[in-house]
């Protein structure tokens, strides 16, 4: 397992991350407990949860069996989501967040979170007020690195230099959807992340499980006993048109390389630039038992080359357009030519 550092902190995380959404739902505390330990044997160090997952049953679950182990591991949840039927019960204000913060650490039986994120986007709530709360949190020792999911670029870099502005602690890791279905992070928010030094946590790497190897192009997409019969997966509106073509791809490299589709789909996120790591959930100890071997070897050039291609998104404006303009420039130069020596 490699470690990585979080952006530019010192702090080093498993290129694989433990998801426990389905703690509570699919999978006991028990079972939970035995996942949590083939984990951290496997070399994962980083835990990612949210006060929201199953109305707070995968806190409740994720803290009983932490237990001594909680210093082993970099534990992340996040806030946002409706916690209540209230007014104030969801949201970026500061109201709601120093009343999830303090509930998701009684349900985490720890004094401190050492990530945490703002789960979503609220337009009600100004991103002062937030920004100014969480860096209350971390002066008070209950939250140690900041972080955000699901912004646009824009909305990242207006948090980056609001905090920036007013020496606030800002926010360090970003955590979006990115598989080879959805590779839309790659125009803005990648390039944005490398320059500010921010760490990229990615979500959903497996497409909801549909690149697992489970499904077949052409083939169902709602199969028993599986999270998609619950209507878990196949977000349409953020995949590839390309859909089936990709999966096909996907299990003729794994044929090739004799790796399992997950574990090669899982490669190919973590090894991206930029990627710090890659959340991997599963219901139970068989299933993670083969995703956690991703992280115990490297794709080679080819293989990389042939899914990169295939899940190569359509270009777009302005990036398509100015690709080209490093050539156009170096190109008009006319260099003088150089006297005759004769």
């Amino acid at each position: 397992m490699e470690y990585r550092s979080l952006g530019r902190t010192g702090l080093k995380v498993s290129e694989i991350c433990l998801g426990t959404m389905t703690f509570g739902l699919y999978t006991e505390e028990a079972e939970a407990d035995r996942m949590l330990g083939l984990s951290m044997d496997a070399g994962v160090n980083f835990i990612d949860t949210a006060n929201a997952y199953i109305g707070g049953k995968s806190e409740t679950i994720l803290g009983n069996t932490l237990g001594a182990r909680r210093e082993e591991v970099v534990l992340a949840t996040k806030f946002f989501n409706p916690m209540g039927s209230g007014p104030n019960d969801s949201g970026w204000s500061r109201s709601h967040l120093m009343k999830s913060v303090e509930a998701s650490l009684k349900r985490l039986k720890t004094d401190y979170l050492d990530i945490y994120y703002i789960h979503h986007v609220d337009v009600q709530t100004p991103i002062e007020e937030t920004l100014r709360a969480l860096d209350n949190l971390v002066s008070q020792g209950k939250v140690r690195y900041l972080a955000c999911s699901n912004f646009e670029a824009w909305r990242l870099m207006d948090a980056l230099w609001i905090s920036d502005h007013h020496d606030w602690s800002r926010i360090e890791c970003y955590q979006p959807q990115y598989s080879l279905l959805v590779r839309d992070i790659e125009d803005e928010l990648i390039p944005l992340c490398q320059h500010k030094e921010v760490g990229a946590v990615v979500w959903a790497p497996l497409a909801g499980g549909y690149l697992t190897g489970k499904y077949k192009p052409g083939g169902k997409r709602n199969l028993e006993g599986t999270r998609s019969e619950d209507g878990w997966c196949f977000p349409d509106r953020f995949y590839a048109p390309n859909t089936e073509e990709i999966l096909t791809t996907l299990l003729e490299v794994s044929d090739q390389l004799g790796r399992s589709p997950a574990q090669v789909a899982l490669r190919w996120v973590i090894e991206q630039p930029g990627i710090t790591s890659a959340i991997v959930g599963a219901r139970n100890c068989e299933q993670l038992k083969d995703n956690l071997l991703a992280g115990s070897w490297k794709l080679d050039k080819a293989s990389m080359q042939t899914l990169t291609q295939v899940s190569k998104p359509r270009a777009r404006y302005p990036k398509s357009m100015e690709n080209a303009m490093f050539d156009r420039r170096n190109n008009a130069v006319e260099m003088p030519s150089l006297p005759d020596p004769g």
